[in-house]
């Protein structure tokens, strides 16, 4: 057992989850979705019947039976003198889990590799010999790729010299690096609500209070809040990703963006610019000026970029771009953690850089050709839906007619079709509205997933039963 979650938390986590009935089986599959969401970790210790039936307003008999269907399907594990502990994966196949390899698989939010990767990883085996010299990974990363990346930053109006720059393995890895220099436990640390699950969780595990700013497909950022966030609780560190914003797909404007710089700057707060999207315009009509404007303080701005979202999520090259005291100290702290970024991907993705902006070419090809089909498929199935209009991104953050979101989603692997539900993507709970509908793959899966999804809604919607008074309290 690693963690308990409490009886209150979890009812908070589940947010309306009587969709249907029998009401142990509702529940069962609320948290169902939770483990498999990871919002409910391996090893997590589950309330006691007793007290979990009575923050829910469920009869004991409704629980138990609950959690005897979470045994069957293996997703808990009951141990004798801890309860019943969560599992991280099924033993035995649930009903409501699918190993069908022709699965439509939408949770995540990357599209397939660049067609012409291929030929650049030809490339680089004509190479392999001289890289076999080499030790085969590299802590701070290979001169020649760190010089290419400073050299596109200093093109952008943000001067940049190779020491600047520091190769991780993916921007997760470049997270979870920074997180473990810049947050001490306790920490308040802003962050957009909704926002990249695991930017979140990187902040969480090393000890960050999350301190939450709304952010919208239609309005944005909501400003007002940030302003009091930054000058009331002035947070040491904030997460923010201004470009495409994962996922609502907003960018921020002029206005937002020097908002938060210059609030940043009065708090002393580091900004962490997620920019891993940033490359993935449709047809934005105006592209904004840099983060940080013409004179961004290095000290202040710490950005993090990779090729797996314009690339190839298998191509495990990332970066961070900060000032050179703050790169040491996460060097320094890098060697407990990992040893660095494995040789051959960083000589791939070197070889990969002139060839970026055919790169984004395609991928804003691919992504319109996405986006539209699936705009299209919502409105003609799902009209009661609203689905946002964006320029970029990879993912359409639909607003359903009832907060069914996690309902939903289980529903929808009964179809085939694999989802993240609306609350996987909250800081503080909420978004049972919401789904998160990525359109990276290509459009005859697209158009069969929002068909399955549409069939799913109609079973959901159909067998949902009456909540009681307040139900909906811990979701809106």
């Amino acid at each position: 057992m690693d963690s308990r979650v409490s009886a209150r938390a979890l009812a908070a986590r589940l947010g309306g989850w009587r969709t249907s009935e029998p009401a142990y089986e509702a529940l069962a599959d609320g948290i169902r979705l939770l483990c498999l969401d990871n919002r409910l970790p391996a090893g997590t210790a589950l309330p006691a019947e007793r007290e979990l039936a009575a923050v829910l307003g469920v009869s004991r008999t409704t629980v138990a039976a609950a959690y005897r269907s979470l045994r069957d399907s293996g997703h808990i594990r009951s141990l004798r003198g801890s309860g019943s502990v969560t599992q991280g994966a099924p033993q035995r196949a649930a009903t409501r889990t699918i190993s069908d390899p022709r699965a439509i698989d939408l949770q995540q939010a990357s599209p397939a590799a660049w067609p012409g990767l291929a030929g650049v990883f030809a490339e680089a085996a004509t190479q392999a010999p001289a890289l076999l010299a080499r030790p085969g990974y590299d802590v701070v990363g290979r001169e020649e790729l760190r010089a290419a990346l400073a050299d596109q930053y200093t093109r952008r109006g943000i001067p940049t010299t190779p020491a600047q720059i520091l190769i991780t393995s993916g921007a997760q890895s470049a997270l979870h690096l920074l997180a473990t220099v810049l947050v001490r436990r306790g920490d308040r640390v802003l962050i957009e609500s909704p926002t990249y699950p695991h930017a979140a969780e990187a902040l969480r595990s090393a000890g960050a209070r999350l301190v939450s700013v709304p952010v919208t497909p239609d309005e944005g950022w909501d400003l007002d809040r940030a302003e009091q966030v930054f000058a009331r609780v002035r947070p040491s560190l904030a997460y923010l990703m201004p470009d495409f914003q994962n996922p609502t797909g907003r960018s921020m404007t002029g206005v937002e963006r020097e908002l938060f710089v210059t609030a940043a700057e009065r708090a002393g707060t580091t900004l962490i610019v997620d920019e891993t999207t940033a490359d993935l315009d449709i047809d934005r009509a105006i592209e904004p000026p840099p983060f940080g404007g013409a004179d961004p303080q290095d000290e202040q701005i710490v950005r993090v970029g990779s090729f797996g979202k314009t690339v190839w999520g298998g191509l495990r090259v990332g970066w961070i771009r900060a000032d050179e005291e703050l790169i040491r100290r996460v060097i320094a702290a890098r060697f407990p953690i990992e040893l660095g970024t494995p040789d051959w991907e960083q000589h791939v993705a070197t070889l990969l850089l002139p060839h970026l902006p055919q790169v984004i070419a395609q991928r804003a090809h691919l992504l319109r050709t996405g986006r539209d089909t699936v705009s299209a498929a919502l409105a003609q199935q799902l009209p009661e839906w609203t689905v946002p209009v964006v320029d970029g991104g990879v993912a359409l953050w639909v607003e359903l007619d009832r907060p069914f979101s996690s309902a939903l989603v289980l529903a929808a692997r009964a179809e085939g079709i694999l989802l993240s539900a609306g609350p996987r993507f909250g800081v503080d709970g909420g978004f049972e509205k919401n789904l998160r509908i990525p359109f990276t793959a290509g459009a005859s899966d697209l158009e069969r997933a929002v068909d399955g999804i549409a069939h799913a809604w109609r079973r959901t919607v159909g067998g949902a039963a009456p909540m009681r008074e307040g139900a909906l309290d811990a979701v809106v």
